[in-house]
């Protein structure tokens, strides 16, 4: 078994095809196709499934993956250590949507300018979703929110904490969170998001009622119907920062107040633990919260 085969193997699942795996690391489709038969022919064991259109990798094949990243990344960590290279590769990165415009593309810029030799291809999508796209190894690693449920393979690396605040139109003359989600349409969140369910259960510990009208999946989109008179809702401080934070009635939510973690997750048999931690580094010192280390 060589590592040229590994190398190949994380290719073609990373690329679906072997014509896109091919172009990726610079061989020809007929050597993929040749190193991958010979590796097949070592091990004695079929690690596709040919039936399908793209192939896709069967049991045995995803088993030897797993195997396949950590023993690459490994060779590759001794090769960085000994020449004293900085980080390189390919850095698979899901991320939530609030993330999107506020740290995160001033982190990847940042890498970028840092580690010229790192990619990043990014992924968004909901915290649960991404979390589970971590656990089986679609994605190196993911910013998400917390709190979630950690699985024990996996790790969690809290950089930013921030307040979930109560939101309503301007003139609004409400002195509590209390009032004001009580005296405007409530706007929630996706119930099939953490965050909603988090505020659900507050409200209904402390006997808040209030009259749904709408159920909207954007943080932004929530924020700019608040911001226009349409009702009133709960959201993290991040998603009212900029111009809409003037046109907005805002107060503290919970008794106490409720926060939320940022962070990112990954697996802790992660064959790039050296491209995570690049990024965990970036998104620690551009949020400013030095007491989540």
């Amino acid at each position: 078994m060589e590592i040229r085969q590994l190398r190949t193997l994380i290719a073609v699942a990373d690329h679906r095809t072997f014509a896109e795996a091919a172009e990726a690391i610079g061989l020809t489709q007929s050597a993929v196709s040749q190193q991958l038969r010979a590796l097949e022919d070592e091990l004695q064991t079929s690690l596709f499934d040919r039936t399908t259109r793209p192939t896709t990798l069967n049991v045995q094949g995803r088993t030897l993956l797993e195997s396949a990243r950590n023993i690459v990344g490994a060779c590759e960590d001794v090769t960085r250590t000994i020449s004293g290279e900085q980080p390189a590769g390919i850095l698979y990165l899901g991320a939530m949507g609030t993330t999107l415009f506020t740290d995160l593309p001033r982190a990847l810029a940042a890498l970028r300018e840092r580690h010229p030799r790192l990619q990043v291809r990014v992924t968004s999508g909901r915290s649960e979703d991404l979390a589970f796209a971590v656990s089986v190894g679609r994605l190196d690693a993911a910013v998400v929110a917390g709190p979630l449920e950690i699985p024990p393979h996996l790790k969690w690396y809290p950089y930013f904490e921030e307040p979930l605040m109560a939101i309503a139109p301007k003139g609004s003359q409400a002195q509590s969170d209390r009032e004001l989600l009580e005296a405007h349409p409530y706007i929630r969140f996706s119930r099939n998001v953490a965050l909603a369910h988090i505020v659900s259960t507050s409200l209904w510990e402390r006997g808040i009622a209030v009259n749904q009208e709408m159920e909207i999946e954007s943080l932004q989109s929530i924020t700019l119907m608040v911001s226009h008179g349409l009702g009133a809702s709960v959201v993290p401080r991040r998603a009212i920062a900029g111009a809409l934070e003037d046109k907005l009635k805002i107060l503290p939510f919970g008794e106490p107040p409720l926060h939320r973690f940022l962070g990112l997750v990954d697996r802790a048999s992660n064959p790039k633990p050296h491209l995570v931690k690049a990024l965990y580094r970036e998104l620690w010192q551009l949020s400013g919260s030095p007491d989540i280390a």
